[in-house]
């Protein structure tokens, strides 16, 4: 595993996608920040990670043998993997929260960002960005944000985690053909699934849906008050929670 340690950066992302442009990288290259400027979440949001307490990483893939309708595996077997790792450390509660938030009792505690890129021969090339809140304990103007020190009341070593879930990811995508069983075990910890939520639409209008499930192709399936089944994609709603 090559892991590349750096003390500040604006992406961890956008460095792994320069450097893949210009040379070959090891498969499952892994670029870590201490200090993230400008990392990015889904539907472009800042991620706000106090310098030196959190975990910010990129991970090059390159080994992905599907086409792209079926690269949204990804953003079902990486939660999966961060939160096989979080339960060993007893996080309780712990969700997936559509599209690709990680909550431990109802906070958010790390996002994901997974940028995917076509190559010639169809192969497809990943890079797999995580924010993990680790042992920041001040959230000022986010109520819906908490860390593992929070919730645990202890501090973590950020270096443990990190290969622990960077193992794990490797190792799910090994076995990404099994896709069936990555997204029963998916819907297992799907947050409000099943439960009557409010969303926005893309006019910001309120609405009621159930989550039935999130489809293969990474869309998210509701149930809506007049009994029809409709498909979102991630621009198009908002979970109000």
């Amino acid at each position: 595993m090559n892991i590349i340690k750096l003390n500040a950066i604006d992406s961890t992302n956008r460095f792994l996608k320069d450097l893949s442009a210009i040379q070959t990288i090891e498969n499952y290259t892994t670029v870590v920040a201490e200090n993230q400027q400008n990392g990015k979440g889904q539907r472009g949001a800042n991620w706000v990670s106090e310098n030196g307490k959190n975990l910010t990483f990129s991970i090059f893939s390159n080994d992905l043998n599907i086409d792209i309708k079926g690269a949204s595996i990804l953003n079902c077997i990486v939660p999966l993997a961060i939160i096989t790792v979080l339960e060993k450390y007893n996080l309780e509660r712990l969700a997936i929260k559509w599209p690709n938030d990680i909550l431990s009792e109802n906070k958010k505690i790390a996002g994901i960002l997974i940028e995917n890129t076509i190559k010639p021969d169809g192969r497809i090339s990943s890079i797999i960005g995580i924010g993990l809140n680790v042992n920041q304990i001040n959230f000022d103007n986010l109520p819906q944000a908490s860390s593992l020190a929070l919730l645990k009341n202890k501090t973590f070593d950020k270096e443990k985690l990190l290969i622990a879930i960077v193992n794990e990811i490797i190792k799910n995508i090994s076995e990404s053909q099994n896709t069936e069983h990555f997204w029963k075990k998916y819907h297992l910890v799907l947050f409000k699934k099943d439960i009557p939520t409010v969303f926005n639409d893309i006019e910001n209008k309120p609405f009621m849906g159930i989550i039935q499930r999130v489809s293969e192709t990474g869309k998210l399936v509701l149930l809506l008050e007049d009994d029809s089944i409709k498909e979102y994609d991630i621009k198009e709603i908002k979970m109000l929670y």
